[in-house]
């Protein structure tokens, strides 16, 4: 028995060192899911073999290479229209991505400035901006999203204000609270006593101190709105034809998936390996800033 308990911190130590193995091979793989990502997306005008936009009617529903008809050069394969699927899924990943970084970028402004502000100032105006967090978080987005789109149309001016306003609350409720902790801090009193405004406060001793938060919803922000972008355009109102983004791509190739799932299949897959790697990185910045993860 004594000896049995002796193995226990052992066994312990090796599990864990198991574990952190096992999640060091995850991080690696969604790091380099990400560079490859990133290098598709901006180097797409070089990488791709056909212009996404291109039309043959007479190379229409190719399957990608290996299998009979097979079309020279159109290795996923080509859509209803000749299209070819892998250039236009890399020029919809390229677009895909633009959208979710400028949509987060607003979001993170929007919420980011009201959070300080009502982290700043008490009463009704800090009751009045957390009413408008609760009202965002109670209702629906998807549903919203749709009446504006369905409203204002789909242009991707539209689009992009949509997506940036999918997650402001997020942001806000992150510094609205580590404002508040702040404030509570000995050097931001004797900032006060020193006669110290509060935009220079702000600037100089509170923003510094929000940056790893920011950085860490930011990134598990870009996972929820590429999956809100590729809804809405999957049911018809977010980006519109002929120009590709992967949620339309899966949109439009849904009738041909009995035939020709490669339509679907290539788009879908990125989808998941961008919101994956996303989320997987998101974990991994949020245990490497927050000091409590790290002493564990």
């Amino acid at each position: 028995m004594a000896s049995l308990v002796d193995a226990l911190p052992r066994l312990r130590r090796r599990s864990g060192r198991r574990k952190g193995q096992g999640a060091d091979i995850i991080q690696t793989i969604a790091l380099v899911c990400a560079v490859l990502l990133a290098g598709g997306a901006l180097l797409a005008p070089w990488l791709t073999p056909f212009d996404p936009l291109d039309q043959s009617l007479l190379a229409r529903l190719r399957p990608p290479i290996g299998f009979d008809r097979y079309a020279a050069g159109h290795l996923a394969g080509t859509d209803e229209l000749g299209r070819d699927v892998l250039s236009r899924s890399l020029h919809g990943l390229r677009l895909t991505l633009a959208l979710a970084f400028a949509g987060a970028v607003i979001g993170l402004l929007i919420g980011g400035l009201l959070g300080l502000i009502a982290g700043q100032r008490r009463g009704w105006v800090e009751d009045g901006i957390m009413s408008l967090v609760d009202m965002q978080i109670a209702i629906p987005f998807t549903l919203v999203a749709l009446l504006v789109l369905a409203l204002m149309g789909s242009s991707l001016t539209v689009l992009v204000l949509v997506l940036g306003i999918a997650g402001w609350e997020q942001y806000a409720r992150i510094v609205r609270g580590e404002v508040r902790r702040i404030a509570a801090q000995p050097y931001l009193e004797a900032a006060h006593t020193a006669g110290a405004g509060p935009f220079y406060i702000a600037w100089r001793h509170v923003l510094p101190n929000l940056v790893s938060p920011l950085v860490v919803q930011f990134t598990l922000s870009l996972s929820n709105i590429v999956i809100l972008e590729s809804t809405l355009s999957f049911l018809g109102l977010g980006v519109q034809p002929p120009q590709p983004s992967l949620g339309s791509m899966v949109g439009l190739g849904r009738d041909y998936m009995p035939t020709a799932p490669w339509i679907v299949l290539t788009p879908a897959a990125l989808i998941v390996v961008l919101t994956f790697t996303v989320q997987i990185l998101g974990d991994w910045l949020r245990d490497r800033a927050d000091v409590r993860l790290r002493e564990r």
